[in-house]
């Protein structure tokens, strides 16, 4: 089984680009945002353990996270790998997803990591934020998720660079560009 784990800052496409790969490559997107919204919908025991934690004002710990990805790679769509979106987002996730593949017999394909300044993702996601009518995301508040987004994340690239694993991604071109660099990593790292 390959995985693709797809990483990028909040409005670098990754949703956009995950879901022209999964039609590509005929693998299931598997992201980490709508495993949590399918566990609280259904108040399944997963869902109702990360309620728990959010009820008390709590994150949910990794290995609740973890927990979900392992349930969601065990259905028949994901039996020849999955492309991740958002997972893992932190060190101990990488590492807990690392004791996953192997119980799997998995591995990692590439970890494309879609790459745009952080000025252009700040316009990107007030434009957004203007269209879809998110009062909530205003620039201050998206430069604070740019500001967690790189603390979660530099030690997640260094740990994927050390691997052999990284491959950085232009985001800054067309979609279409951006699929044909991502179409190629992928390609790349399946040998």
């Amino acid at each position: 089984m390959k995985y693709v784990i797809l990483m990028g800052a909040p409005g670098a496409g990754k949703g956009t680009q995950a879901r022209l790969l999964e039609a590509a490559l005929h693998l299931p997107q598997v992201a980490t945002g709508d495993l949590f919204r399918h566990n609280l919908k259904n108040q399944n025991r997963l869902g109702q353990l990360a309620q728990s934690y959010m009820d008390r004002g709590e994150l949910v710990p990794d290995d609740v996270t973890v927990d979900m990805v392992r349930e969601r790679l065990s259905q028949p769509d994901c039996a020849t790998g999955a492309i991740l979106d958002g997972f893992p987002r932190t060190l101990a996730q990488a590492v807990a997803f690392d004791s996953l593949l192997a119980e799997l017999n998995g591995r990692i394909c590439v970890v494309p990591y879609i790459h745009v300044d952080v000025d252009v993702l700040v316009a990107r996601l007030l434009q957004r934020a203007a269209i879809e009518g998110r009062a909530d995301d205003n620039e201050e508040t998206i430069q604070k998720r740019m500001v967690v987004y790189q603390q979660q994340t530099t030690p997640l690239l260094d740990y994927y660079r050390e691997k052999g694993a990284l491959v950085q991604i232009n985001g800054d071109q067309p979609v279409a560009q951006v699929q044909q660099d991502l179409l190629h990593a992928v390609a790349m790292g399946s040998q």
